[in-house]
């Protein structure tokens, strides 16, 4: 049986949040530029000018550039928002500056730039997304030469440089990089994200709407279905420019949902607008989380033998009856702060290859280095295709703890720590006793604060989050 933890009253994490639960949770460090997942804003507003891209070029270049004869390479890889060529350009310009030779990889997914990173042999990559935000935010996420999203204290060092002047890391006059784009990388991830599937196994007769987000997968994931034998029905493939996210993808899977019923499909999937996240969709149209989908894939590989390190890497979004469910089955659960790449951290540290978030961020180190959706989504089609069984039947693995979450708009994070706010999560907390968790979080991305509670008692979970949300207004 997994080794509990034992439960902490009262405890306050470091990210401003109280947990209750019993499972071990990791803290984070602050940093100015970079928040959970990369640097993130309004595009042509600071953080996200062509300036700082500019500079953040030069920093993140100058770091990983050693005084050797061998080439110094960077990937870039975007998603399809209309300031993407902007922050590309700029980006290009800081990378040549310090002498990086940069390959440009177009419209891809997130995790295509940590794998083509990596098989590239390259020092850095870059993917600029805003992920699941809408067309009007854009972002900077950097990846490092083994394919990884870099740790906080490299993000620092980085920082540190952007702050501290970057004239001395300029290439002479004919040491500047070049740029090229370069036409097969689409390919390359193509066939990466098949040779995932199982080799025995086809989707051949399974109806699957594929809903892109009008995002970085708008070309590649209906491809990679149709080849595997799926009759696929895409929606969310057209971007614009202007319309990621927009309607569509997994921050609204009433898209892909709505799909599913109109065409008698098997079932839907639901990517964001860079597709490291996913969402499904079984025959009726009942939307799955990203921890149901968790539980399928640990249980699966479990009894295959497949898993590692006897625990699942979640965070603190993780569901109560996910914990439970892993309890049953002899395999624990760590929870990491929200973000993927603190969960792929403690999956590195702890070699455990299954971990995720209930948003759909869900990390199979046997196969890649940062989320993947497609990764996620075609393991969960292997599932039902090997064992027969429906959409409805295989993926409603447990049965989830009822949980409230309310977000509040305020751009004063600081509201976490007055007298009023901090009484009404300790009286909440009296309340809910060890019948539930309480989590209350500023969002890494946005300007919010999320109050969450789960239990039992669904009024109960409500009335905390509500007493709790207007402490905060």
């Amino acid at each position: 049986m997994p080794r509990r933890m034992p439960e902490r009253k009262g405890w306050v994490t470091a990210i401003a949040c109280v947990f209750r639960g019993g499972a071990l949770t990791i803290g984070a460090m602050s940093r100015r530029y970079f928040g959970t997942d990369g640097i993130r804003g309004p595009a042509n507003s600071e953080p996200m000018t062509a300036e700082t891209a500019l500079k953040v070029g030069q920093a993140a270049g100058a770091h990983f550039f050693t005084q050797s004869d061998r080439p110094h390479r960077a990937v870039i890889g975007k998603d399809t928002r209309l300031s993407g060529y902007m922050i590309e350009n700029a980006l290009v310009s800081g990378l040549v500056s310090v002498g990086m030779q940069v390959i440009q990889v177009g419209p891809l997914p997130t995790p295509a730039v940590g794998m083509l990173t990596r098989s590239m042999r390259a020092d850095l990559g870059v993917m600029i997304s805003a992920s699941h935000n809408p067309y009007t935010d854009n972002g900077i996420k950097l990846f490092g030469p083994d394919g990884f999203k870099l740790s906080d204290e490299v993000e620092a060092e980085i920082e540190h440089r952007l702050e501290n002047g970057l004239s001395d890391a300029l290439a002479a006059p004919d040491k500047i990089g070049r740029a090229k784009r370069i036409e097969d990388a689409r390919g390359r991830y193509i066939e990466f994200v098949k040779a995932t599937f199982p080799k025995d196994l086809r989707l051949d007769g399974l109806k699957v709407v594929c809903d892109c987000a009008h995002g970085a997968a708008y070309a590649v994931a209906p491809e990679v279905l149709y080849e595997l034998g799926a009759d696929v029905i895409p929606i969310g493939i057209k971007p614009d420019g202007y319309n990621i996210n927009a309607g569509v993808g997994s921050t609204h899977p009433e898209a892909m949902c709505n799909a599913v019923r109109e065409h008698g499909a098997d079932l839907g999937l639901a990517l964001d607008g860079d597709a490291d996240r996913v969402l499904i969709a079984d025959q009726t149209g009942t939307l799955i989380d990203g921890d149901q989908l968790m539980a399928l894939i640990a249980r699966d590989w479990l009894l295959g033998g497949r898993l590692t390190g006897g625990h699942v890497i979640g965070t603190l979004m993780t569901n109560l009856g996910f914990q439970r469910f892993l309890d049953d089955l002899g395999i624990g659960l760590v929870r990491a702060n929200v973000g993927d790449r603190y969960v792929v951290q403690e999956m590195r540290d702890r070699g455990v290859n299954v971990g995720g978030e209930p948003s759909g961020h869900i990390i199979l180190s046997d196969y890649t280095t940062t989320g993947d959706g497609l990764i996620a989504a075609l393991q969960t089609l292997a599932v039902l295709v090997r064992t027969g069984q429906n959409a409805a039947e295989a993926l409603t693995v447990f049965p989830a703890v009822p949980q409230t979450l309310v977000n509040v708009k305020t751009a004063n994070k600081a509201a976490l720590h007055t007298d009023a706010v901090q009484s009404a999560i300790q009286a909440a907390e009296t309340d809910l006793g060890t019948a539930g968790r309480i989590l209350v979080r500023p969002s890494g991305t946005e300007p919010l604060i999320r109050v969450m509670a789960e239990g039992d008692d669904p009024s109960q979970i409500k009335a905390i989050c509500e007493r709790i949300a207007a402490a905060l207004s």
